[in-house]
């Protein structure tokens, strides 16, 4: 009898067992719920990428990763939206590289002015070996860059008059985004530099706290910064490159094919902005110039390149072990 006992609860310890197995079986695996931050509107060229990005990501993983953009910087400003990549409470993001120096100091050198010639030579350098050390220092930091986005060409643009050469900024309170080199180089030009969030320069724009501020045309026309302040000056002092990345902890929670999946993904999002972002910048200037806005070129820009180099010499004095990046970017073109 204490046999057969025995051997019915061994039975039935079984027969759990497997119905555990083939209940856990029958279960739909848990979708990883993925944030990502943006600080575009919707519509905007980044923003479709990264809506682009997130489809594809869930249709190549079979929805094991779900990634959800947040547009318009509803989850903090990039700083803080930096922070929270790097610790894993947002997942991926798509961030401009001038708030990343403070983090990650290698980023600095592609907000030298004029360290580009040209978009194609910025996407040209990104996408290929130096592209691949920027994105090894970013790994460092807890970043995992998987493509680059464009942002065109920075421009100055103030509430009072054209700016045609470095004397035409003397003066005037210009707000740049938080970085020492911004500072110094409107500093340079003889501007009074108001590092501010992006969210606050209408309204800065609007009652003079500021005079004028930089950047590229859709983000001028979008922000509605022309409509207070219409000179729009071609400098073109800064052509920045921006990140689609992922946070380290998300990446490595992945499998290899996932992480093929989400690179390509990237990848593929990257194009789609590049040839959106051209699009919208023919679009945006017609926009601004209907609005009545200025628009003007710049002739003499070396003028505004002999007031930087002390910018560049300062910068390789305090960074010897960045110089290597300045002088490949400056040889590949």
């Amino acid at each position: 009898m204490q046999t057969r006992k025995r051997f019915s609860v061994t039975g039935c310890l079984k027969i759990t067992a497997m119905a555990g197995a083939l209940t856990a079986a029958a279960l739909p695996v848990q979708a990883d719920q993925w944030r990502g931050w943006n600080i575009h509107p919707p519509g905007y060229p980044n923003s479709e990428a990264l809506e682009s990005f997130a489809e594809e990501v869930a249709e190549k993983t079979d929805g094991r990763v779900e990634p959800k953009v947040y547009h318009n910087a509803v989850l903090g400003d990039q700083p803080d939206a930096i922070e929270q990549t790097r610790s894993g409470a947002l997942d991926f993001a798509n961030f401009n590289m001038g708030p990343m120096g403070p983090i990650v100091p290698a980023t600095n050198v592609l907000s030298l002015p004029f360290i580009f010639n040209s978009v194609d030579d910025m996407y040209t350098i990104m996408d290929g070996e130096i592209g691949d050390r920027f994105a090894d220092a970013l790994a460092e930091e807890g970043l995992i860059a998987l493509s680059w986005f464009g942002s065109g060409a920075r421009s100055l643009y103030n509430t009072d008059h054209p700016v045609k050469t470095p004397a035409d900024v003397q003066g005037i309170k210009v707000r740049v985004m938080n970085n020492d080199l911004y500072v110094e180089m409107i500093d340079n030009l003889g501007g009074n530099a108001t590092p501010m969030s992006y969210g606050e320069v209408y309204q800065s724009l609007k009652t003079g706290v500021i005079d004028g501020a930089e950047n590229n045309y859709p983000s001028y026309e979008t922000s509605g910064h022309y409509e207070v302040a219409k000179y729009y000056s071609l400098t073109e002092h800064l052509i920045l490159p921006e990140c689609l990345c992922i946070a380290k902890s998300s990446w490595e929670e992945l499998s290899e094919e996932d992480q093929k999946a989400v690179r390509t993904a990237a990848e593929n999002a990257a194009e789609t902005q590049r040839q959106l972002w051209e699009e919208r910048v023919q679009k945006s200037k017609q926009t601004v110039l209907d609005a009545g806005a200025k628009i003007n070129d710049v002739n003499d820009k070396a003028a505004f390149q002999e007031k930087m180099q002390p910018i560049y010499d300062d910068f390789v004095k305090q960074h010897p072990e960045l110089e290597s990046f300045v002088t490949d970017i400056q040889a590949a073109q």
